[in-house]
């Protein structure tokens, strides 16, 4: 798929999403994506499943940095799972939750949000500028 036709799907899918928490936070953190430098984005529906938008770096040696979920098994309460490689955030919070396997066969770190938590949307965004930072060196 190329960039314009996953912007065209992310767009529509956005712009169908009833406003809800998670709805919110997933606009925070697709934010704090497009602000790293050099990031590649995707996106991939699943309706009924999961919606992902996810973060690559053509530096880096793995296939993503970041994959952010949107949990669509109820789509009147839907919720977030952002996860990283384990060895690319911190989690000093210690939020997340450590995934064996969690990500391609490596150990993730994901972070659940659903609810409309300020200081743990702000903490993960910033997981997710930490992760592409570490993925562009």
């Amino acid at each position: 798929m190329n960039m314009e036709n996953t912007l065209a799907e992310l767009e529509a899918f956005t712009s169908e999403w009833e406003n809800c928490d998670a709805k919110a936070a997933f606009l925070t953190f697709r934010q704090a994506l497009e602000s790293v430098g050099g990031v590649v984005i995707s996106f991939k529906a699943r309706p009924g499943i999961t919606y992902s938008l996810r973060g690559s770096h053509p530096d880096h040696q793995r296939e993503l940095f970041v994959l952010i979920d949107v949990i669509d098994d109820d789509p009147e309460l839907r919720w977030l799972s952002v996860c990283f490689y384990e060895d690319m955030v911190t989690d000093r919070g210690n939020h997340g939750d450590w995934v064996p396997q969690g990500i391609l066969g490596e150990d993730a770190r994901c972070f659940n949000v659903d609810e409309a938590d300020e200081e743990l949307v702000s903490y993960v965004a910033e997981r997710i500028r930490e992760a592409g930072a570490h993925a562009g060196r």
